[in-house]
């Protein structure tokens, strides 16, 4: 079977390589950028670890570097200097999202706020969420379902270190694996006014699991994606696991939103106590229209689609920026413990961090803004696609170029950051530089039109979640584990992950 396939991909390749290898257009200047091979370009320069790869380019290239990836133009954004000419003047020309093979199932990349075109569509789900969802006064209503799920945690993990014992003071317990369990279920709460997962129970929830599988094929190279005459063929299935799981997980949302329309319409209650106890379905649900002849009201599938967006981009994101500070922090046991020693002297003893503490520990935030730094959790940001021809910087940059706006290396921007490749949260002390993306130099949500809605959200979740494991634990590495010879090494899948997980050893502060 395979042999019939193999051969059928070569002939396809065959065929298509005399319209791959026309000429270059002449009086159209590209941005530099390393030779590629013949019909497949760059696709092998880059290796696993491509937002490594391409900061080391810049030194040879400079800011802004071109590549082909089989059938596809390739810009990279790799300063800050590029990044604010990019967001400044040019945001609209490459206000379109470069879609994968994986995201087309189910018409999932259309109904996304993170994909959809740039348009009237994409206004609307824009609008609900920043307007209707994620306003100062919806998240402020809902701090206590953040206390409960983070108190949730910390119970989880004390359990877990004394079940472990003698085990856990060698090893330690997987600080990644129950922060990002504790962001599921936090959204949740917060969608769906429920918990969807019990870390105890061998069972976690056929919902907890269609989104684990979501995350594992949208974060797999697909090569349909550079050669898109293979589409038809699916040379490596991962359009048809994604058609599967994908509708299995839009089958379990859907039967979410059909129970709480049953739910309205069997319950009536006072319009202002219904008000306190609305959740952000309750939100969506308050615009459900047939989104044709209702401009501004979505359809019901698109709510389903929304209902996943929100799992697939706050649960991972979260918790691998809190792994990557919790590592950095034990590497750098001073900044430890200013940490622990602000929350002390702000939150104190035996009491809880909670959300109208955050304003007040500026090295907790210093802390996570120098981890997003360092580590951002998507690295090369959601790709970018150019709506039109573009004159960048005096290049041509074609329509439906794809960009990639390189986050990991723009933080460690020689020309911006002293000490760039240095854990100092210290340089955010007193500094003005943010992440709300008028800062180009600091940019881990992205920037522009197209920048995370959920930025307000994000930035509860971390400081609260961090903040409480630092304040209810005091941590180290294993016994068999040392600083000097932690492995830092990264994986890029859906977001950036420490290869290998942390492992660190809580004990009771007292």
């Amino acid at each position: 079977m395979w042999s019939i396939i193999s051969i059928l991909v070569c002939l396809i390749i065959v065929s298509a390589s005399t319209l791959l290898l026309r000429g270059r257009r002449h009086n159209r200047k590209h941005p530099p950028g390393p030779p590629g091979w013949p019909l497949f370009g760059n696709m092998f320069d880059l290796g696993t670890m491509p937002h490594r790869t391409l900061t080391e380019l810049r030194n040879k290239y400079g800011d802004v570097l071109w590549l082909k990836f089989g059938a596809r133009n390739t810009m990279a954004i790799l300063s800050t200097k590029a990044a604010t000419e990019f967001f400044k003047n040019h945001d609209l020309s490459f206000a379109d999202r470069t879609i994968t093979e994986t995201m087309r199932a189910h018409d999932y990349c259309k109904g996304s706020l993170a994909l959809a075109p740039y348009g009237s569509f994409w206004r609307v789900l824009r609008r609900i969420v920043t307007v209707e969802m994620l306003v100062n006064k919806r998240i402020n209503e809902t701090a206590s379902v953040r206390r409960k799920c983070v108190d949730n945690m910390l119970s989880w993990v004390e359990k877990e270190a004394a079940a472990r014992q003698g085990d856990a003071a060698a090893h330690g317990v997987e600080v990644g694996r129950f922060v990002f369990l504790t962001s599921f279920n936090l959204l949740g709460n917060l969608m769906l006014s429920r918990d969807l997962l019990d870390p105890e129970a061998e069972d976690t929830g056929e919902f907890f699991g269609a989104v684990l599988k979501l995350m594992q094929w949208s974060g797999h190279g697909n090569m349909a994606d550079f050669f898109p005459w293979l589409r038809w063929l699916d040379p490596q299935g991962l359009r048809r696991k994604m058609d599967r799981d994908l509708g299995k997980a839009l089958e379990i949302a859907s039967r979410f939103v059909r129970e709480r329309v049953d739910q309205d319409n069997k319950f009536v209650s006072d319009d202002k106590e219904k008000e306190k106890k609305k959740d952000f379905l309750d939100v969506l649900l308050e615009f459900q229209g047939n989104g044709k002849d209702e401009p501004s009201k979505i359809s019901e599938k698109n709510i389903n689609i929304f209902i996943l967006e929100i799992f697939l981009a706050g649960s991972e994101t979260t918790s691998s920026t809190i792994e990557w500070a919790m590592t950095e922090l034990l590497c750098n046991p001073e900044s430890l413990n200013k940490a622990k020693a602000e929350l002390t002297e702000v939150v104190g003893p035996n009491k809880r961090v909670e959300e109208t503490d955050i304003e007040n520990l500026p090295y907790l935030r210093a802390v996570v803004k120098e981890a997003m730094r360092l580590h951002p959790p998507i690295p090369l940001l959601v790709p970018r696609r150019a709506i039109e021809d573009t004159n960048f910087q005096g290049y041509h940059i074609p329509k439906n170029t794809k960009v990639l706006i390189n986050v990991w290396a723009i933080g460690r921007d020689p020309d911006v950051w002293d000490e760039p490749w240095s854990f100092k949260p210290e340089r955010f002390l007193g500094s003005k530089i943010d992440y709300k993306g008028h800062n180009y130099e600091f940019i881990p949500f992205g920037a522009g039109r197209r920048m995370c809605a959920g930025v307000p959200l994000a930035q509860r979740m971390l400081h609260l979640i961090l903040g409480s494991l630092l304040h209810h634990f005091d941590w180290q590495l294993g016994a068999n584990v040392c600083k000097e010879k932690m492995d830092m090494k990264d994986k890029l899948g859906i977001t950036m992950r420490k290869a290998e997980p942390l492992l660190a050893v809580p004990k009771r502060s007292t």
